[in-house]
């Protein structure tokens, strides 16, 4: 037993209290400014919303106690899965809404009494932006002939939801194929938005015209069509630029820039326009027209500065002005001893090499002078002064020394400069002498292993090198420091951390840089910080396969209890958790103590909860326990749910017929769902040309399973369909189904196992892509599961609105799968129809090869 049973007076037994819980309820409305709201194939609720209006969601909720809301929502692209909202009220409000915030809204009502309730609703918002033409000419040689042949694209672009339907005109005359044999319209592959191509082949004289593509999203919502015109003559061309200084300009800080760019050609007239990357323009700077400028530049604003000139004739034409303003910053210097004698230590008689460095634009500009002792160096057999050493920076200066001797000791001097230019020279000092020596590292006695109460400010301690150190973590891949950065510069070798967290905790590593310094091996030594803190909060498992075990000869459950344990390394060891179970509607609780060995990061928990009552649902609390204290508490509701046996061989096939589909539910991780339709209640106005016109059996009752590809679904995005969780009794199980591939954007039907010994893990058993004809065809995939399973179909989406994919007469069965995939003598045509389908087995006889006789 997991607790006692609080007790009860004899005199109450006669009229137990009655108990005011309920649980939760759920309904969604709307407020806001709706153009409709609908009822799908699927009973989901559709909004229909103009962008930039206001979207107002309630959820009316009722139950005791009162139910929390939380708002979540699905999005409708591949970039934006998944997203919580901060809303947790009843109304969920979104002012100016845009086209990217459409997708399916949950509201999730749960006050601890019962199944949380979860209602949906779908919000498709809709928009018709300004059309875009652009115009392309080719011109080509006709062999056998002495003419060329002069070809005109208009190509017409929108974004729109639902999908803009185009009109073209030439002057107040509508343009279609059948009118004018001078003329092409048509749809191109590949184009972001809605395109559709105006053609005109072989320019005639007629075709110098105005020409207006007009779009219409057909008033949904009351936007209007829109319109653009371009007027072609036989002057249109593509815009040329020039500009009016070199395409690098160099300059000093401080003076005024003024770059014009000139048009050379375009017609109709360019529009010019000026951007700097990387960021915006300088504060202070004035585009105007084609001349740029900047008063009084700095070295911040170097860059390029592009000028573009577009009319929407050909493509746009650019120019690049690569703007460098004279500037020095971070002087540095190396030493380096003898590298062919392989020593890191100074010695008369070896070689040494001073090296200089600064930070320059133009970084060639740079010239360098080295000082002795106050003088200026002079060249000699053993003095030599060499610039861009390859194993260096680019652009440094190094002074050798050959053959070290002891008149060499002394103080040397470079100096940086960027001749006759107003900038200020930079200079580095460099010692050379006996008591140069390269560095060492340490970590002050003590201080190796620094330990600190969460919230107490730390210093790191290094030991003695003079150049900088650089600290960066160890423990953790890719980790930052408290500052945001990966690597960190101290110059006296203490790391300063305020308000020490348990993110703080680790290794952290000190090393000598290379610049300022001995160009040597680095040398580094390494601190542990440890942060006494309470530990983490454990992380539930919820996929445990069948964590609910029934006891028959009781009214007793058990459960499998499973969690890990967040961040374990970065406190103190966890020595047991603080287990508490509480039945719901009831105040007391079982409390236990799980002792724990130590605890490994990733490593899965488990405990097995005993003497549960059926049906009840319990709260469970597990919080860690360190030589810190209590940390922080995990809390979740396990709930009582019937044992899940292995598929039934006598009633496993599922024709979606009903409303539950056979316990298959939505994956609230893809991208949008399948639809449950049949002939009946398909929208009249779906796409041609894709999808199935009834389900396997031909009859228009029949329902099955399928995914809408039209707006606003995108390229790539995925549908997922996963059935309920079997337990593998065998080793090899068959999957068959019939499926429906039809269409000119068919993408891909793809069929999952997902295992789930100690995790999910999804792989692919089967594959399909591309246009596959009018019919209903099937397949029979073989599995091999290691334990409890599921099968998950997924639908990815094509590269247009015509890739509808649907599935119908789902079979698990036991064994191996048939040898023979397809039968040919299946597929049959549907009188009066012309389609082919393949219907149910059972359903046809020899009817339906008389039937199949006469349409032959």
């Amino acid at each position: 037993m997991l607790g006692r049973e609080s007790q009860t007076p004899s005199h109450l037994l006669s009229n137990p209290p009655r108990s005011l819980s309920a649980p939760a309820q759920a309904q969604i409305v709307h407020a806001g400014q709706a153009c409709v709201v609908k009822e799908d194939n699927i009973s989901e609720r559709v909004y229909t919303i103009r962008e930039g209006d206001t979207l107002v969601l309630q959820c009316l909720v009722t139950g005791h106690p009162r139910p929390q809301v939380r708002w979540t929502k699905t999005a409708g692209s591949a970039s934006d899965k998944f997203q919580e909202t901060s809303v947790f009220n009843e109304t969920l409000r979104i002012e100016r809404i845009a086209r990217t915030q459409g997708g399916r809204y949950y509201c999730k009502a749960e006050n601890g009494v019962g199944v949380p309730a979860i209602k949906s609703i779908r919000v498709d918002v809709q928009y018709l932006d300004e059309p875009v033409l652009t115009v392309h000419q080719t011109v080509s040689d006709v062999r056998g002939n002495f003419y060329q042949e002069k070809t005109v694209f208009l190509r017409c672009t929108v974004n729109s939801n639902p999908p803009a339907r185009f009109i073209w005109k030439r002057g107040s005359d509508t343009l279609s194929h059948s009118q004018d044999n001078g003329v092409d319209i048509y749809e191109p592959l590949y184009t972001q938005g809605e395109t559709k191509v105006l053609k005109l082949k072989n320019l005639r004289p007629q075709d110098y015209a105005s020409y207006t593509c007009q779009v219409s999203v057909r008033n949904v919502c009351g936007i209007p069509d829109k319109a653009i015109t371009f007027r072609l003559t036989n002057t249109t061309a593509p815009p040329a630029l020039k500009l009016s200084v070199n395409e690098t300009l160099v300059v000093n800080p401080g003076e005024n820039v003024t770059v014009q760019c000139l048009l050379t050609g375009g017609d109709p007239l360019p529009q010019l326009q000026w951007s700097h990357g990387p960021g915006p323009l300088p504060l202070g700077a004035l585009a105007q027209g084609g001349i740029l400028s900047i008063p009084s530049v700095q070295a911040l604003d170097s860059g390029y500065y592009n000028c573009t000139a577009t009319n929407n004739v050909g493509n746009p034409a650019k120019k690049t002005v690569n703007l460098l303003v004279r500037s020095m910053k971070n002087a540095t210097f190396q030493i380096t001893p003898d590298v062919i004698k392989e020593s890191e230590n100074i010695q008369l008689g070896q070689d040494l090499k001073l090296s200089c460095h600064v930070d320059a634009v133009p970084q060639e500009k740079v010239t360098y002078q080295w000082f002795k002792n106050g003088k200026l160096a002079r060249m000699s057999k053993r003095l030599l002064v060499t610039r861009n050493d390859p194993e260096l920076p680019a652009v440094t200066s190094s002074l050798e020394l050959i053959d070290l001797h002891f008149s060499d000791y002394g103080t040397y001097l470079c100096v940086a400069s960027f001749p006759g230019a107003p900038v200020p020279d930079l200079s580095v000092e460099v010692n050379i002498s006996s008591e140069t020596v390269p560095p060492t590292i340490s970590v002050p006695k003590g201080r190796a292993i620094v330990t600190v109460r969460e919230g107490s400010p730390a210093e790191l301690h290094r030991g003695k090198p003079r150049p900088p150190v650089l600290w960066s973590r160890v423990d953790k891949e890719a980790a930052l420091l408290p500052s945001g950065l990966p690597v960190e510069e101290t110059p006296d070798g203490k790391l300063r951390l305020e308000r020490v967290s348990r993110d703080m905790s680790g290794t952290y590593r000190c090393q000598t840089a290379r610049y300022n310094g001995f160009n040597v091996r680095p040398r580094e030594a390494q601190v542990q910080l440890n942060v006494q803190s309470k530990a983490y909060s454990p992380e539930f498992y919820f996929d445990t396969p069948n964590p609910t075990r029934s006891h028959k000869l009781s009214k007793n459950y058990s459960y499998v209890l499973q969690w890990t344990q967040r961040e374990p390394d970065a406190v103190d060891p966890v020595l047991n958790y603080r287990l508490s179970v509480r039945q719901l509607n009831q105040h007391s609780a079982m409390v236990k103590a799980i002792p724990v060995r130590r605890v490994e990061k990733g490593q899965l928990l488990e405990y097995m909860l005993t003497d549960l009552r059926v049906p009840h649902s319990y709260e469970v609390r597990l919080t860690p326990y360190t030589t810190y204290g209590a940390g922080d508490m995990a809390s979740r509701i396990i709930h009582y749910t019937e044992p899940i046996n292995s598929p039934s061989l006598s009633d496993n096939t599922c024709h979606f017929e009903d409303e539950k589909i056979c316990g298959y539910t939505q994956d609230l991780t893809d991208n949008f769902d399948w639809t449950r339709q049949n002939a009946l209640t398909q929208n009249p106005k779906r796409s041609p040309n894709t999808g199935p016109p009834t389900d396997v059996s031909g009859t228009p009752e029949g329902y099955y399973m399928f995914i809408e590809t039209s707006r606003p679904r995108e390229l790539g995005d995925r549908a997922r369909l996963v059935s309920p969780l079997y337990n593998a009794s065998a080793k090899f199980y068959c999957v068959s189904f019939f499926y429906h591939m039809y269409g000119k954007h068919i993408g891909s039907l793809n069929l999952l196992v997902r295992s789930r010994n100690k995790g999910a893990l999804d792989t692919h058993a089967w594959s399909l892509s591309g246009n596959k004809g009018n019919v209903w065809q099937q397949a029979h995939v073989p599995i091999n599961p290691s334990g409890p399973f599921q099968i998950i179909f997924e639908g990815v989406r094509g590269s247009g609105y015509l890739g509808d994919i649907a599935i119908d007469d789902v079979t698990l069965k036991k064994g191996e799968c048939p040898r023979k995939q397809i039968d040919p003598n299946k597929v049959v045509v549907m009188p009066g129809s012309g389609v082919p389908h393949q219907p149910r087995p059972q359903l046809w006889g020899p009817l339906a090869v008389f039937l199949l006789a006469l349409q032959r």
